[in-house]
């Protein structure tokens, strides 16, 4: 993934929680949602605007059993969630993002037995849309799949009372 894009730049302004707190909070996110919850899906390490996931092997992620390879759905969900995330701490303040698009471009079947992981990052974020792209891979440089994805932003009015303090209730890391 680029890593020549200015961070202020894009409208990602570094403030809030640090990466630990937002390690945590992340997790739990995640662990609320069902699906991820049931797959296992762990934060691994949070560096706003970035976020890195890995999602461990299990047999329900498979797509075609008799080659062996992890269905396609699976991989679209990593990305929506590691992007969406990524939106998540690169906002001033934590508010809901629902996707608005994702295209994901496959570029190898990812393969049974093996741990996906996934990278996500913010590249700009505007008043309405948050911009992001990920990726996906089981092995160094060998990406499986990349996706761009776009999160309408509904703003604190429309975010749930509490969606922030919920994420990071009982997480010491405030400060940044």
């Amino acid at each position: 993934m680029p890593d020549d894009l200015d961070d202020e730049a894009a409208g990602f302004r570094a403030t809030g929680p640090g990466p630990d707190a937002w390690r945590t909070a992340l997790n739990r996110f995640v662990a609320v949602i069902p699906h991820t919850r049931e797959l296992g899906l762990e934060v691994v390490s949070v560096t706003p605007p970035n976020v890195t996931m890995r999602l461990p092997w299990r047999d329900e992620l498979l797509g075609d059993t008799t080659r062996g390879l992890v269905h396609g759905g699976v991989l679209t969900m990593l990305l929506d969630t590691v992007c969406g995330s990524a939106v998540l701490c690169s906002l001033p303040a934590p508010e809901v993002c629902p996707t608005l698009d994702l295209r994901v471009d496959h570029y190898r079947p990812a393969l049974a037995r093996l741990p996906i992981m996934a990278r996500a990052r913010v590249l700009r974020v505007t008043e309405s849309i948050v911009f992001t792209e990920g990726i996906l891979w089981q092995e160094p440089e060998r990406p499986i799949a990349r996706g761009t994805g776009n999160f309408v932003r509904l703003g604190s009015r429309n975010t749930p009372p509490g969606f922030g303090e919920a994420l990071f209730s009982g997480v010491d890391d405030h400060a940044g």
